[in-house]
């Protein structure tokens, strides 16, 4: 039987990874206009959200190969599958990178056992001892450079892959007036049904 939409795991997954997403975003944007203790605070948050995400994120894909993705509608072009199957690809791999930057980036940092990645208070998150144990330099260097793949990996998402999702699902629903966006919101499929 062929799936007319996704797994409730996997439109639960969606929901939440874009929210705590759209969290951890809005914290870190916070956080580069704070200083000393406030700045912390934030960044206490956003380092736990982060791996949070990554976590989630390994799940979700681990669920598309029990629960796999239903086919996409035959109305579609080849272009606008081939766009909708590189922007999902890009955005697994990149809600992969972004944390792991993230992780590596705090790991390469002097201050890492002051502020550790603390998962909300249940235990801290493990540094990647190979970037903790490099040289002040070398480190501090490191740590600088991650730093720098880690904003940019994030401006990807927010300014690039965001925007085309959003876009791609406003077409579907508006334009082709086709069920591809109650695949992810089920509510909508009894909308269109009825129309």
């Amino acid at each position: 039987m062929t799936r007319t939409r996704y797994s409730t795991a996997a439109i639960l997954l969606h929901w939440l990874i874009a929210g705590l997403l759209v969290w951890t975003v809005l914290l870190g944007w916070q956080s580069e206009d704070l200083k000393g203790a406030a700045k912390i605070a934030v960044l206490q948050l956003h380092k736990p959200l982060g791996i949070t995400i990554m976590l989630l994120t390994l799940l979700r894909i681990g669920l598309r190969f029990v629960y796999p993705a239903p086919p996409m509608g035959e109305h579609l072009k080849p272009w606008e599958m081939k766009l909708a199957k590189s922007v999902y690809g890009l955005f697994y791999l990149l809600l992969l990178v972004l944390p792991f930057s993230g992780w590596a980036m705090v790991s390469a940092s002097a201050l890492i056992h002051q502020y550790p990645i603390n998962m909300f208070g249940l235990f801290n998150w493990p540094v990647l001892t190979p970037l903790y144990e490099l040289p002040g330099e070398l480190r501090h260097a490191r740590h600088e450079q991650l730093e720098t793949i880690h904003g940019l990996v994030a401006k990807v998402i927010i300014y690039g892959l965001i925007p085309l999702h959003i876009l791609g699902a406003l077409k579907h629903q508006f334009l082709d007036k086709d069920n591809e966006l109650a695949k992810m919101i089920p509510f909508l499929a009894k909308k269109d049904a009825a129309a």
